[in-house]
C-alpha cells in the first residue's frame, strides 16, 4: 500500500477519534451532544442494563484483544504494519460511537448534587479530562493514536517505539490516562443507576486492562518496567514525601554508629 493513502488514513482517524472523543465530554456531562448517557427513549430495566452490558462487553473485548502483541503478529499479516495502530483507533472509535448510540438510560437517581456540590464535581470532571488528555503528550500522543507510524513510513524512516520514560505525571503514577478515565466517570454531580453501571463497569475493566498491559510491558521491558512498577503507583499518586537515598540513610547511620 502506497505510503501517502496510509498517511492519510492514520490523518482521517485521528481526526474521527477527536469527533468521538468531543462527544464523550458531552456524552458523560450530558450537554452539547444530542444524546447524552442519561438520554434518550427507555427500555424496560432488564433490557437495558442487558444493552448496555452487551456493549460494554464490545468495548472491552475489542480493546483488550487488538492490543495483544499476538493480535498484532497475526493482523500485521493483513494490514500493514504503519497502519496497525491507526486502526486499532478506528476500531475502538468505531466501537464508542456505536455504545453512544445504542446506550440505554437506567433509573433511578443514585445521587443528585446541586449547588457549589455539583460545581466542585464539574470541576473534578475536567481535570479528568485534563488528566487523561495532558497524560498522552507526556510520552507521544502522536504514536498512541497512529499518526508517528504512518509518517515515519511516508518519510522512509525505520520505526522505533518511543523509549520508556518516566517524566512528568509519569513520575507519579503509572497509568494516569486510566486515571483521567476513572475521574470522569465517577465524577457525575447527578448519578442515575445508568451512569453508576458504567463508572463501575468500566473502572472493573480498567484494572483487568491493566493486568493485561502490564503483563505485557514486563515481557518486553523486562527488569526496568517491573522496578518502575514496584516504585511508583498505578493510579493513585502517594504523598509527596521526600525521603533521602537509601545509601545516604545507610551513611547517616554508620555515622551515628560511630560517634557512639
Amino acid at each position: 500500500m502506497p505510503a501517502l493513502i496510509i498517511l492519510v488514513y492514520a490523518v482521517v482517524v485521528y481526526l474521527l477519534f477527536l469527533v468521538v472523543l468531543g462527544y464523550a465530554a458531552g456524552f458523560f456531562a450530558g450537554f452539547g451532544v444530542p444524546k447524552g448517557i442519561d438520554q434518550g427513549s427507555r427500555a424496560a430495566v432488564p433490557v437495558a442494563v442487558v444493552v448496555d452490558l452487551l456493549l460494554l462487553l464490545l468495548f472491552a473485548v475489542q480493546h483488550t484483544v487488538m492490543a495483544r502483541p499476538w493480535f498484532k503478529r497475526r493482523w500485521t499479516r493483513i494490514v500493514p504494519g504503519p497502519a496497525e495502530r491507526a486502526s486499532f483507533v478506528l476500531a475502538a472509535s468505531l466501537v464508542l460511537a456505536l455504545l453512544f448510540w445504542l446506550w440505554q438510560p437506567v433509573r433511578p437517581i443514585v445521587w443528585s448534587l446541586s449547588g457549589p456540590g455539583a460545581g466542585a464535581l464539574w470541576v473534578v470532571y475536567a481535570a479528568g479530562w485534563a488528566i487523561a488528555v495532558t497524560s498522552t503528550f507526556s510520552i507521544s500522543h502522536f504514536d498512541l493514536f497512529g499518526l508517528r507510524q504512518a509518517w515515519l513510513h511516508a518519510r522512509h524512516v525505520r520505526y522505533s517505539p518511543p523509549p520508556f520514560t518516566e517524566r512528568g505525571i509519569y513520575g507519579r503514577i503509572r497509568h494516569p490516562l486510566m486515571t483521567g478515565f476513572v475521574v470522569i466517570f465517577w465524577s457525575a454531580p447527578v448519578m442515575t443507576a445508568g451512569h453508576l453501571l458504567f463508572a463501575a463497569i468500566a473502572t472493573g475493566y480498567i484494572l483487568a486492562g491493566i493486568a493485561f498491559e502490564e503483563h505485557d510491558l514486563i515481557q518486553s521491558l523486562g527488569g526496568t518496567y517491573a522496578a518502575y512498577r514496584a516504585r511508583v503507583p498505578a493510579l493513585i499518586p502517594r504523598p509527596s514525601l521526600r525521603r533521602p537515598p537509601l545509601g545516604s540513610w545507610l551513611s547517616e547511620e554508620n555515622d551515628r554508629k560511630q560517634a557512639t
